[in-house]
């Protein structure tokens, strides 16, 4: 289910985790991936799906970037994605690792 910041009760919903550790890679999606992009049971993300696309990632230079991204919309797009996911389908994905 999703709740939007804007609700009433948004704090209920929120979860935060604090930490001190640097922050090497970022993923960020819409509720639409949310069946492929997280372990639901132990409520972490779900590295299967993300560690291809963030290895790729860390091995691009900034002029493969733009390549990647049409990559990814294809990905997005595809049957097999379109079948397991709902309507809205945004990924962001950032690396500061280097291979």
């Amino acid at each position: 289910m999703t709740h939007f910041i804007t609700d009433d009760d948004a704090l209920l919903h929120l979860h935060i985790s604090i930490t001190n550790a640097q922050i090497e890679e970022l993923a960020l999606f819409s509720d639409g991936l949310q069946r492929l992009a997280l372990d639901f049971s132990l409520r972490i993300p779900h590295i299967a799906f993300f560690e291809p696309m963030l290895e790729t990632l860390r091995k691009a230079d900034y002029l493969e970037c733009r390549r990647l991204d049409e990559r990814l919309s294809d990905f997005l797009g595809s049957t097999v994605i379109n079948d397991r996911t709902d309507d809205d389908k945004t990924l962001i994905l950032a690396t500061r690792r280097y291979q």
